[in-house]
């Protein structure tokens, strides 16, 4: 099915709450489960597009008025970026300052310095959310993609071993899966280290197969960006892509629906209402 049949799919029937893209091969359920975290559990970073994009524009243009060019630029980036972490995506932000050549040799930081700036202004509103939290303001759960919680209890429940991969930082992410009531679920939780080498998606992935002697249809993958669908479809799992409206946090946003298709995603999913059908097609019993 091609993207643009898919979203005018999900346009005539926006109920729609699962949409197979691949021939599923019946058979055993799965044993393991790898989790993005950021718009696939958790909503408390949304609008972190927002946030980097201003950034990346006042790190490149200074004080000179960004170009239309470089607008599109920086979103198109932020876009394909989309899952990974954030160290690389500040070390393509060096590039493109150096590239441009807009603002002095003393202004351009390294990859670490603009995570930083990038850091500090993403945790003003990350934190006013947990703040509102603790204080018992609003439940966890209005920070949860809709259904998520449940179908994390059913695959716990199922003995699936889950863990979560993240390129938000590790302590970070342990932090607010604590504070959203999910962490719990899963036996580790693996998020951005200080070298990328240590903590990428694709390292964890492979050693977790690698280690248990793992074939492909044993791993499901579940998450809202590229970058982990395209590392599960190497390696033959099942790769559940979250088209999650994070603003809404249940409905389908259509530009992920056209970056996990593009990914190459099996299932497309809005949210985890439909979570007993979910777990029908992975062959466990909704509990």
């Amino acid at each position: 099915m091609k993207v643009q049949e898919i979203i005018e799919r999900i346009k005539r029937a926006p109920e729609t709450d699962i949409i197979l893209l691949s021939e599923l091969e019946y058979g055993k359920p799965p044993r393991y489960a790898l989790f993005d975290s950021d718009g696939t559990i958790s909503t408390l970073r949304e609008g972190w597009e927002k946030v980097m994009a201003p950034v990346m524009l006042a790190m490149i243009c200074g004080e000179t008025e960004p170009t239309a060019e470089i607008r599109q630029e920086v979103a198109q980036y932020i876009h394909d970026s989309t899952g990974i972490n954030t160290i690389i995506q500040m070390e393509h932000l060096v590039e493109m300052v150096e590239a441009h050549g807009l603002v002095t040799d003393d202004q351009v930081l390294d990859p670490a310095g603009y995570k930083r700036v990038y850091n500090e202004r993403l945790m003003v509103p990350v934190g006013e959310r947990i703040g509102q939290i603790i204080a018992g303001n609003v439940n966890p759960s209005d920070f949860t993609i809709a259904g998520v919680l449940n179908f994390l209890r059913a695959l716990h429940n199922q003995k699936v071993e889950m863990r979560v991969f993240s390129g938000t930082d590790e302590a970070d992410v342990q932090h607010e899966l604590e504070i959203l009531g999910a962490a719990a679920f899963f036996v580790r939780i693996h998020g951005a280290l200080s070298r990328y080498e240590d903590s990428n998606k694709e390292k964890i992935l492979q050693e977790l197969m690698t280690e248990g002697n793992l074939s492909g249809p044993e791993v499901i993958v579940v998450g809202d960006g590229p970058v982990e669908i395209r590392e599960a479809k190497k390696r033959g799992c099942l790769a559940i892509g979250v088209a999650s409206d994070e603003v809404n946090r249940q409905g389908w946003n259509e530009a992920k629906v056209e970056r996990l298709a593009n990914a190459g995603a099996d299932i497309l999913i809005p949210d985890f209402r439909c979570a007993a059908d979910l777990l029908n097609l992975l062959c466990l019993l909704p509990v």
